[in-house]
């Protein structure tokens, strides 16, 4: 059975209905998940000027993420929302942490993933995971994301986000769009696609 911790921040909430989603795809392909939540940075005033307090206070019984703790996972799937194309400070200032693992090649060969989020259609879903892929490389992780086999990337339906990068939810500019099935969905898949190929390394002993 493959670890895999979901690793997210959020302000509004839509990231972590995204990262509930990617837990529960790959808890149904028999992983062991646990879902954490990186620490909050703005101060608490402004939390509570913007309605973000409120919101957090939604998952704020999610336990806080350790650095220390990733490599106890096989995989980690990472999920922020964008900051003008690329990911929030919160996980910026959480990546940071990790250069003690890195001298220690501790996430060399961990399976490694990314979803987002943004206000607008072309906010930067896929320049925010992108950059965020280069900081899983640096520590030698194996970058999955989300093939063309997940039919919902080619919907034309509806305005959805989502890349073969990795799962995403479009917010509106007040965030008043909640992630939709379809986002949900393809959210799932990441998941559960993650979660098979950590299955697949752990059973050949592959991996740190």
């Amino acid at each position: 059975m493959a670890k895999i911790q979901v690793v997210f921040y959020s302000m509004y909430g839509h990231v972590y209905r995204m990262a509930e989603a990617v837990a529960e795809g790959a808890g149904a392909a028999g992983a062991d998940v646990t879902l954490l939540r990186v620490p909050e940075l703005v101060p608490a005033e402004a939390l509570e000027r913007t309605g973000a307090a409120a919101a957090q206070a939604a998952f704020a019984q999610i336990p806080l993420a350790d650095v220390e703790r990733l490599p106890e996972a096989d995989a980690i799937i990472f999920g922020a929302p964008t900051r003008f194309g690329t990911m929030a400070a919160q996980m910026r200032n959480f990546l940071d942490q990790t250069g003690g693992l890195w001298a220690q090649g501790a996430l060399i060969g961990k399976v490694g993933s990314v979803f987002t989020s943004t206000a607008t259609q072309h906010g930067g879903q896929e320049s925010t995971i992108l950059g965020f892929h280069t900081t899983l490389l640096h520590h030698g992780m194996l970058i999955v994301g989300v093939p063309y086999a997940e039919a919902r990337l080619l919907t034309l339906d509806e305005i959805t986000g989502g890349s073969p990068y990795g799962a995403g939810t479009i917010t509106g500019g007040q965030g008043q769009r909640l992630p939709s099935e379809n986002e949900l969905a393809i959210a799932r898949f990441q998941g559960r696609h993650v979660a098979e190929i950590a299955a697949r390394l752990v059973g050949a002993g592959v991996g740190a």
